[in-house]
């Protein structure tokens, strides 16, 4: 039995329990920044008298650079390191939102958001790939669903942060109290260690050996530990080839899907009821209410996905969400806007198999 093989065979211990949260709280800083924009658009617009256009740019820049972000997180942290990338995404990240705050006219605040988002799409997919990475095989789709119930936290918070600061204090102190505690879990980053899988496909095996006994709790055996140095990193094309080209095409259709229904309703909520005659308070209380339903969603998934297989979850989720979906669609009344809304978010979860669809040096 190799070192790794004997890693997998693992189980959660506590250090990777403080890895996911320590990781998760950046997630749900993350998080709490793109929520915090969907309800500053509803006071933007007030604020700065906004039309239509101008608020949708301010709603949909940070995902532009979240795209290019995404995009060269991976041969970066491949590169760098993950652990690197980890670090610096999040500081690029806590820096650019404490600066949205300060912002003195439109094109500031674009900018700054557009850098956010530069940091969020490098945070998201390192973050993943990092704790992926040190959890034991027969308990990684348990471990990464509760990494990304911190999502869901993080946009309860932005609801609650919203719901008690900008009314009060405005729309610029609420992005200061996303960035401040995000420099702080950046401080508690530097206590975890490099990838021990990055360690052993770049040919680091003591290194690899020692987190991996770390991460364990035990000792892990030095025989065959490392990766022999002449293995190179599949061509990005290997995505496309006989074996991944249809799973690849399938998840790119399902995170659009997914994305659009999701963004499409958290991030334009609180501006549509404002829209319909509903006070700013009002508007951000309920989309609490409708952001808080996701919680118990991703533990029930995290519950599940060991139980009953990660495909299984997948496809039922999905099928709930297109339902709920095209009912939110319809939905007239602030009852049904609630029920719908929250039902939605509930089941909005495929999130939690993707780091497990691609072949382990693919997945960044």
């Amino acid at each position: 039995m190799t070192g790794e093989q004997e890693f997998d065979q693992g189980h959660l211990t506590r250090f990777h329990y403080r890895l996911i949260t320590v990781a998760g709280l950046g997630t749900l800083f993350d998080s709490m920044d793109v929520g915090i924009v969907s309800f500053v658009i509803a006071a933007l617009i007030r604020a700065w008298s906004l039309n239509d256009f101008w608020a949708g740019v301010v709603g949909s820049i940070n995902l532009v650079g979240m795209a290019i972000g995404a995009a060269l997180a991976g041969s970066l942290a491949d590169r760098l390191g993950r652990r690197q990338m980890f670090m610096l995404t999040l500081l690029v990240y806590s820096v650019a939102t404490g600066l949205s705050g300060i912002s003195i006219a439109l094109w500031m605040l674009l900018l700054c958001r557009f850098v956010v988002g530069l940091g969020l799409g490098g945070e998201l997919p390192v973050t993943t790939t990092m704790v992926t990475e040190f959890l034991p095989a027969r308990v990684r789709g348990r471990g990464i669903v509760l990494l990304e119930s911190f999502w869901a936290v993080g946009w309860l918070i932005a609801a609650i942060v919203a719901f008690i600061v900008i009314p009060a204090w405005g729309w610029r102190v609420a992005f200061f109290v996303g960035a401040i505690p995000a420099l702080y879990v950046l401080y508690l980053r530097r206590g975890i260690p490099e990838s021990p899988r990055y360690l052993m496909r770049t040919g680091r095996s003591v290194e690899a050996r020692q987190v991996m006994s770390l991460a364990a709790g035990r000792e892990i055996a030095a025989t065959s530990v490392a990766v022999p140095s002449n293995v190179t990193r599949p061509r990005l094309g290997v995505l496309f080839n006989r074996q991944f080209g249809r799973r690849t095409v399938m998840l790119w259709i399902l995170w659009l899907g997914m994305n659009f229904a999701y963004y499409g309703m958290f991030l334009w909520l609180p501006s549509v009821l404002v829209a319909h005659g509903y006070s700013l308070v009002n508007s951000f209380g309920y989309t609490m209410i409708v952001t808080a339903v996701q919680i118990p969603g991703y533990f029930s998934a995290a519950w599940l996905v060991d139980k009953v297989g990660r495909k299984l979850v997948l496809v039922v989720y999905l099928l709930f969400t297109a339902l709920f979906a095209t009912l939110f669609g319809h939905a007239t009344g602030v009852a049904a806007v609630l029920i719908y809304g929250s039902l939605l978010g509930f089941f909005n979860l495929a999130a939690c198999v993707r780091s497990r669809s691609a072949m382990p040096s693919l997945r960044m």
